[in-house]
């Protein structure tokens, strides 16, 4: 597999990338969960700071993906895809890529209002990005629940329709990001 993507294929790096957003994500969603319903302590507290470091790392990985992606060829969406779907799979994109960035920095946001540091797993403490202030904090509070829901359903919608893509339609879109099934256009590429 070629490290670098091709106009046929995700590159290793990119899969890379795609894979740990997403086992990241999945981890997110169990984080809060857990914590949701425990009562205030230290086990809540450990777990609020691994989901703080989880997300600071989604966001350093959004944007090498994002400049990654800035430097190597796409591949095409299928030429058999109506206008409508081109442009419903490019908004979801953008939409993804939008909330890989809104979701964390949300949540950094809010923890610099209330007061509490966001440290990257204990190594360093990040700069506050705002000043305390509670009523910030109360409303980013709903935004960044609200933000990461969206990120769930959307994310959801882009593997329903890549499913569909394999299913379905029958064609190379998740052969193409997944590192160990071949597509019919790999062949070309060595």
């Amino acid at each position: 597999m070629a490290i670098r993507n091709t106009t046929h294929r995700w590159g290793a790096i990119a899969q890379l990338l795609h894979w740990l957003i997403v086992a990241l994500i999945i981890t997110q969603f169990t984080l809060a969960t857990l914590f949701d319903d425990l009562p205030p302590g230290a086990r809540k507290l450990a777990l609020l700071a691994r989901h703080k470091s989880v997300g600071i790392t989604i966001l350093m990985l959004a944007i090498v993906r994002l400049a990654w992606r800035s430097a190597n060829p796409t591949p095409p969406l299928p030429a058999t895809l109506r206008p409508w779907e081109r442009t419903v799979a490019r908004l979801t994109h953008a939409l993804l890529y939008a909330l890989l960035f809104a979701v964390p920095l949300a949540g950094w946001t809010m923890s610099s209002a209330r007061g509490f540091p966001v440290s990257w797993f204990g190594l360093f403490t990040l700069p506050d990005l705002v000043p305390k202030n509670k009523m910030l904090y109360e409303v980013l509070i709903t935004t960044h629940g609200v933000l990461a829901w969206t990120l769930g359903v959307v994310a959801i919608i882009h593997m329903l329709a890549a499913l569909k893509h394999h299913f379905v339609l029958k064609d190379d879109v998740l052969k193409r990001m997944l590192p160990v099934a071949s597509s019919k256009a790999q062949g070309s590429e060595r």
